[in-house]
C-alpha cells in the first residue's frame, strides 16, 4: 500500500469531521503509518494548546491506515479500546502520529501510537489500541 492508496482510504471511509481535520498519510509500512494532523486554529483549546479531542481522533484514525496498510487493504473494523496520555502541550505545531501494530491477529489488532509536534524529540501524548477486524 502506498500514502496515496492510504489517503483513499481516508475520503472513503470517514466521516465529513474526520476529513476535515486534514489527516495526511505521510508512510506507509508492513506493520506502521506515520499520519500528520496540521495544526488549526479551530482545533485549539483555550489558552492555545492543540486539543486532546483532536488528537485522540487523529490516533484512532491513524490506527485504520496502519492495520489497512498490514492487511494491504481496507477492511470493516471497529475500535475496542483506545486509551490516551498526554504528557505536554502542542502549540502552534503540526502533530506526527507513529502507529506501531504490536499484535495482528485475525480478528484483533494492537497498536502503539506516538504522537510528536513536528520539530520536537520530546512525546506530547502517547495512546494505544484495540481493534477488532470484522472483514
Amino acid at each position: 500500500m502506498t500514502p496515496e492508496d492510504a489517503e483513499a482510504i481516508l475520503q472513503e471511509y470517514f466521516a465529513p469531521w474526520i476529513q476535515q481535520l486534514g489527516l495526511r498519510v505521510e508512510e506507509v509500512g508492513e506493520r506502521h503509518a506515520i499520519v500528520r494532523l496540521p495544526w488549526s486554529d479551530d482545533l485549539a483549546r483555550q489558552g492555545g494548546g492543540l486539543c486532546g479531542q483532536a488528537m485522540m481522533a487523529a490516533a484512532d484514525t491513524a490506527t485504520v491506515i496502519a492495520i489497512s496498510a498490514a492487511r494491504g487493504e481496507f477492511v470493516p473494523m471497529t475500535t475496542v479500546q483506545q486509551s490516551t496520555t498526554f504528557q505536554r502541550p502542542v502549540l502552534g505545531k503540526d502533530v506526527l502520529l507513529d502507529v506501531r501494530i504490536t499484535k495482528l491477529g485475525r480478528t484483533l489488532a494492537f497498536t502503539e501510537i506516538t504522537l510528536t509536534a513536528e520539530g520536537s524529540a520530546e512525546t506530547a501524548a502517547q495512546a494505544t489500541t484495540v481493534y477488532a477486524i470484522l472483514g
